[in-house]
């Protein structure tokens, strides 16, 4: 019997046709079912490695058959993994499909180049690879590329394990992680060993884009199409096209731009503002945040369905305090990039130093260990680092010790506010929603000033 790859249940034979056609020509073996009966029946006797299933099967349009049907596979063919198809007035349904164990979801009517993309994705990712588990340092940086990755803890090895099985494929990936834990570093290794590394890999901090200006920073704007557009600009996702686009901070997005967002994440369709023309760009999204999005979801911060569209894998980035472990290596790493980026001479840390730096609780992470180097190195200025230089000069004091300020007439007003400014920026890593929220100001109110001030994030 010829394994059959991919099994469509649909009660629409245009549709069966369709596809069946579409898998032939990719070399994807597929077989059909008009019902759910009719799809266990088939099931009973063989397992596809996929099944493409459709939500409804007769004029109700409720979506409960394609949640009973799925329902029912997950529960006997767990191993099987499934893609939903429904219509895009219906992704509530989808994602009540998520929820049951569904792998995936498109929408109707689809791309063909993005379902076989989806399909292809899917089927990658069941494929298991036993000699992906469990590997050492050594191994992993024979095969992969991770040489911008300090450390060989447990926690850390865990997560270059899991880059190096969904590296190849297509899959969208969710970094989750503490503020300052290399989150960045994630996403480049991803794109580095995946099939698109000799394209571009597009970086987009969401947090520091106002949402008047998120259509037109994604998606690119014509000459003309408002007070300041005086020639066309291309858009991140159209920059991106071929290769990756990492969009950080996904967890400030507010909600008018996160449904702007899903629907190009769906078709990767999009049109430049003032431009009457669809585009389409064929790009891998990859996604950070240091929010609980599980959490924005239940409180109704976040869609769920833009969850659910981004969170098909997650890899969870380990705080410095879980490895420590890794800090000698990772403070010796940012020792030698220090000494060649200041033209600095040779500076070692002693043992004393490295013990020190160990027991610290690095709240801020890898960030704040490499500033507390710099601060420290640039300070001291002595071949060999002791404990006492970083008692010394490393640690900042707390917001509550700071210098005073000067006294009244040393600084204008606009002096005061660029200080104040650059301190929250500084205190709160550059996140703008959490720094216009200390200063009582909205965040278009910190833009302006921003602009005011020519202050750069």
């Amino acid at each position: 019997m010829i394994q059959t790859d991919v099994l469509i249940v649909d009660d629409d034979p245009s549709v069966t046709a369709s596809l069946t056609l579409l898998f032939k020509k990719a070399g994807i073996m597929s077989a059909s079912c008009s019902d759910p009966k009719e799809a266990l029946t088939f099931l009973s006797e063989q397992e596809p490695r996929l099944i493409v299933q459709d939500m409804n099967f007769t004029r109700e349009t409720s979506g409960d058959e394609g949640l009973e049907l799925i329902t029912q596979i997950k529960k006997q063919w767990p191993s099987i993994p499934v893609i939903l198809m429904t219509a895009w007035g219906s992704i509530d349904l989808a994602v009540e499909g998520m929820k049951v164990g569904a792998a995936d979801f498109i929408t109707k009517p689809w791309d063909n180049d993005r379902l076989l993309q989806v399909v292809k994705t899917t089927l990658d990712l069941a494929e298991d690879t036993p000699s992906a588990h469990s590997q050492n340092r050594e191994s992993l940086d024979k095969a992969y590329e991770f040489s911008n990755i300090i450390g060989q803890a447990p926690s850390l090895l865990n997560v270059l394990t899991a880059i190096s099985r969904v590296a190849k494929t297509d899959a969208g990936v969710l970094i989750l992680g503490e503020s300052g834990t290399g989150k960045e570093l994630i996403a480049d290794a991803i794109h580095a060993n995946s099939s698109r590394s000799d394209k571009p890999l597009i970086k987009v901090n969401l947090g520091a884009i106002p949402s008047a200006l998120f259509e037109s920073e994604l998606f690119g704007h014509v000459k003309g199409a408002f007070t300041d557009a005086k020639r066309d600009r291309k858009g991140r996702i159209e920059e991106a096209n071929g290769g990756t686009l990492f969009l950080d901070e996904v967890g400030e997005l507010d909600k008018v731009s996160q449904v702007k967002l899903l629907r190009v994440l769906q078709d990767r369709r999009f049109q430049p503002v003032g431009s009457d023309q669809t585009s389409t760009s064929d790009f891998r999204v990859i996604a950070a945040t240091n929010r609980n999005l599980a959490e924005q979801v239940e409180r109704g911060e976040f869609r769920e369905d833009l969850y659910y569209r981004l969170n098909l894998i997650s890899l969870e980035v380990p705080a410095l305090s879980e490895r420590r472990s890794d800090i000698p290596a990772i403070a010796t790493h940012h020792l030698r990039e220090l000494r060649e980026t200041h033209q600095l001479p040779e500076t070692e840390l002693a043992p004393s130093a490295l013990s020190w730096l160990q027991r610290q609780p690095w709240s801020g992470n890898v960030r704040q260990l490499k500033h507390t180097l710099e601060r420290t190195v640039l300070l001291s200025a002595k071949p060999l680092l002791e404990a006492e230089d970083f008692e010394a000069f490393g640690m900042q004091s707390s917001p509550r010790r700071q210098s005073q300020w000067p006294p009244v007439g040393q600084l204008t007003l606009s002096e005061v506010e660029v200080l104040m400014i650059t301190r929250a920026l500084e205190q709160y890593d550059n996140n703008l929603t959490r720094v216009a929220q200390e200063l009582g100001l909205s965040r278009a109110a910190l833009y302006r000033r921003l602009e005011k001030h020519e202050i750069e994030v």
